[in-house]
């Protein structure tokens, strides 16, 4: 059996013409120089044009009956560059906008408050961080988290109790309460 048949998962045909590895022995070190213009990576240009063949692979038949299957491989490998160049700089944009601006004084707080929340039960810690760090009313929490009101009240009640407790102590300090 041969790596057509493995690949496609089925034995090769012979009125299927060319196969899958006769295209890649002609035309993977063509389209990889194609990408490496297209993306100025040498690295980057192999991976795409993998993945390009892994995808036709993965079509099957359907592949091997296009017209142009060289141009199929190009144009999927193009799309793909198009892809992830399209996500890095959609995530750039959302770090840029996400992240607020870096605040070393007051990073200490910040650190001991993450630091005590980590200790509360993940249920108080949902809640607390629901309604004071996303800013949401008890009734669209209680909706969120397919509990009553009352179950947030009372999380949230002793999340904040539990909360103050830990803070006191890493502080140094003596819980009052």
């Amino acid at each position: 059996m041969d790596e057509d048949a493995i690949s496609f998962g089925r034995p090769p045909d012979p009125l299927d013409g060319v196969t899958l590895r006769d295209l890649f022995d002609a035309s993977y070190r063509k389209l990889v120089v194609q990408l490496y213009g297209v993306t100025g990576s040498f690295d980057e240009a192999e991976d795409l044009v993998q993945e390009a063949f892994v995808r036709a692979a993965a079509s099957g038949r359907r592949f091997l009956r296009v017209d142009n299957p060289e141009a199929w491989l190009r144009t999927t490998a193009v799309n793909a560059h198009r892809s992830r160049w399209r996500k890095l700089r959609n995530g750039r944009r959302a770090q840029e906008l996400v992240l607020p601006p870096r605040d070393p004084a007051g990073l200490e707080d910040h650190l001991e408050i993450v630091a005590a929340m980590r200790s509360l039960p993940e249920a108080q810690r949902h809640v607390i961080a629901l309604h004071y760090l996303a800013d949401l009313p008890v009734e669209q929490i209680a909706v969120e988290l397919g509990v009553p009101s009352g179950t947030v009240k009372s999380r949230l009640s002793r999340g904040r109790e539990a909360l103050a407790g830990q803070l006191a102590h890493m502080k140094g300090g003596v819980d009052h309460a």
